[in-house]
């Protein structure tokens, strides 16, 4: 049985048609988008892991503009304060009291840009935001807006001036996705075509505010067999099992692997998850909560580890 998902009068769905306009200016990049859109749709929060230059900023730009998102950049650097995201409370001169002004965290797409260029004490600011949907500033919570969907970008750790993001950080983020460089094709008409800010200007949503809402609620309802728990299941109880690892895939992490095969689910227009779902979305889910036991002769990486788990967990 096919969702019911209203359609645009060209026949296609409204996320049909953002998808398609948003592969008109992140070229070459349609996988990486649905995986996107999926994690939005999955109300989760999305790591674009990348060398600079490659549109990580872009994508953010693109989804806020698509779906009609109220967009604050934040630009992370070594010398970034917690109150510089949450904001503060300050005193009042001509009322004679202290009044909270919002920081930029309080907007529906948040771009933590270069996250990992500010210190810890930085980065922590983002855990309670991420997890609970608020802020507490001394001592009384302040709810965010919804939807609210964080988008990081991170540098390689190579790189001069970064630092790692804890593993309770990474926890936060349903996806991470690498965008890599464009294929020769893509590359050639990015080259001789338009401005990609120009054409981010003049980008119009493809979906009202209240109907992505409802997309987000109704992804929840898509259906996983008893079978298919079982198969994420296994794949959590091989990674835990497996010498590769520091550590296994937590049950978080099973709980994320179900949102975003839902979701994934969703974009094809199905009301049920097949075992296609969990494994396209499995190494977005997966890779950046895997810890490779370094040093173990014969250990995987974690993206070659991705795919031994996919390979050698039986398909229902």
């Amino acid at each position: 049985m096919q969702l019911t998902t209203p359609r645009s009068n060209s026949g296609s769905s409204p996320i049909d048609a953002a998808l398609n306009q948003a592969s008109e200016i992140l070229l070459g990049k349609r996988h990486q988008l649905r995986l996107a859109v999926a994690c939005l749709l999955a109300r989760g929060h999305l790591l674009i892991e990348d060398l600079p230059g490659v549109g990580k900023t872009t994508l953010a730009h693109l989804l806020a503009n698509l779906f009609g998102l109220q967009f604050q950049r934040i630009q992370f650097t070594s010398d970034l304060l917690p109150a510089d995201i949450i904001g503060a409370t300050i005193f009042e001169r001509e009322t004679g009291s202290f009044t909270f002004h919002p920081g930029p965290i309080f907007s529906q797409l948040v771009l933590a840009d270069e996250v990992n260029r500010a210190t810890p004490k930085t980065q922590s600011a983002l855990l309670e935001a991420m997890e609970e949907r608020q802020v507490t500033v001394e001592g009384q919570s302040r709810p965010l807006p919804m939807p609210f969907f964080v988008v990081a970008t991170r540098n390689p750790g190579t790189q001069i001036g970064t630092f790692p993001l804890p593993e309770s950080q990474l926890d936060r983020f349903l996806m991470r996705i690498q965008l890599g460089y464009p294929d020769r094709r893509a590359e050639h008409e990015l080259l001789r075509g338009r401005d990609r800010q120009d054409m981010l200007a003049e980008l119009q949503p493809a979906m009202e505010l209240d109907h992505l809402m409802q997309v987000q609620q109704r992804v929840s309802a898509v259906h996983v067999s008893g079978a298919l728990v079982d198969y994420v299941q296994a794949l959590l109880d091989y990674s835990r099992r497996s010498p590769d690892y520091a550590t296994g895939l937590s049950p978080r992490a099973g709980l994320a692997l179900l949102r975003a095969a839902r979701a994934w689910a969703l974009l094809d227009h199905r009301d049920a998850v097949l075992p296609e779902d969990i494994q396209a979305v499995f190494p977005s889910v997966a890779g950046h909560r895997l810890q490779a036991v370094t040093g173990t002769p014969g250990s995987k990486e974690p993206a070659a580890g991705v795919d031994a788990l996919l390979a050698d967990v039986a398909v229902p």
